[in-house]
């Protein structure tokens, strides 16, 4: 209040809070389904290495079965909801000219499972592995062996054997 002679002013201040009224953010919303395909077909992948193999000459006296100069790492690796196989075909007899050795006379071990021992047959493929069923990687060495005999002639012998890893 204010006062003057002779003259009296009033004034009142009316303050009014005007509140900020909370305004609602308004949005939109969009959704997509995304559908996700993957293709797992069978697979099969073996390798063996080294893959030549070499007999030395021996005496069948004293080595009546002559070990290969080296053995054979065999990895075979497998997806398939079947049961995967192995096996081995030879492709003829051992040859040298127009002599030959039987290929049953070579045989082979095998480290562990589920690789198996068998022996080279060219007219039946042989298995050289019992899977059980299903997706794995597998690895084994084979060890070969020739028959050694004195009824052979002399001779450079080769021949090739076909492994065949299947996964159905």
């Amino acid at each position: 209040m204010f006062s003057f002679p002779g003259l009296r002013v009033s004034a009142v201040l009316t303050l009014t809070f005007v509140g900020l009224l909370c305004a609602r953010v308004s949005s939109a919303q969009s959704t997509q389904t995304l559908t996700i395909n993957a293709t797992v077909s069978a697979r099969a992948e073996l390798t063996i290495s080294p893959t030549t193999i070499n007999f030395p000459d021996a005496s069948p006296t004293t080595t009546p079965s002559i070990p290969a100069n080296s053995t054979v790492s065999v990895t075979a690796n497998v997806r398939t909801g079947g049961t995967p196989t192995l096996k081995v075909l030879a492709n003829g007899n051992l040859t040298s000219g127009a002599n030959s050795i039987a290929i049953t006379n070579v045989t082979w071990t095998a480290s562990a499972a589920p690789f198996i021992a068998g022996t080279l047959n060219s007219a039946t493929s042989q298995d050289a592995a019992t899977f059980s069923s299903g997706s794995g990687s597998y690895s084994g060495v084979f060890t070969f062996a020739l028959a050694n005999s004195w009824a052979r002639a002399d001779g450079s012998y080769t021949q090739t054997a076909t492994y065949t890893l299947t996964a159905p």
